[in-house]
């Protein structure tokens, strides 16, 4: 919340699509420069919190490295209910109440291998014009 109060989210990009699975996006700008944040707490079972979001389609996450207070601006929004493999080890804090249908356009962007070695790279950037929080 804090973020998106100080406008952290408006012209960076979302950086990796995945097929089935999430878009993910909140650390880099058009150029792949990284945006640092504070981490947080990761906010899920596995690290002690009661979290019961499932993470379903078009719920939305904090993403994080293998270190679970690592959580900082990423995010991701799931394409698929995806929870098998999530749900208590990640944090679902939110969900697409509208424009899922862009969310879901995202996915014919071309793409190139990214660093995951999948083909998840938009080859056109996709920038996040501004971030509200609707409550």
């Amino acid at each position: 919340m804090n973020l998106v109060k100080e406008k952290f989210y408006d012209g960076l990009t979302m950086h990796r699509i995945i097929k089935d699975f999430m878009i993910q996006g909140g650390g880099y700008d058009r150029n792949l420069n990284h945006k640092e944040a504070p981490s947080i707490k990761g906010e899920f079972a596995s690290n002690g919190v009661n979290n019961d979001i499932k993470h379903t389609r078009g719920v939305i996450s904090m993403a994080r490295t293998n270190d679970f207070n690592s959580a900082s601006s990423q995010f991701f929004i799931c394409y698929d209910d995806c929870g098998y493999s999530l749900d208590g080890a990640y944090a679902a804090f939110g969900i697409v109440t509208e424009g899922m249908e862009v969310v879901d356009g995202f996915l014919d962007i071309e793409r190139t291998l990214g660093n995951d070695d999948a083909l998840s790279k938009p080859v056109t950037p996709i920038v996040i014009a501004k971030a509200e929080v609707i409550k």
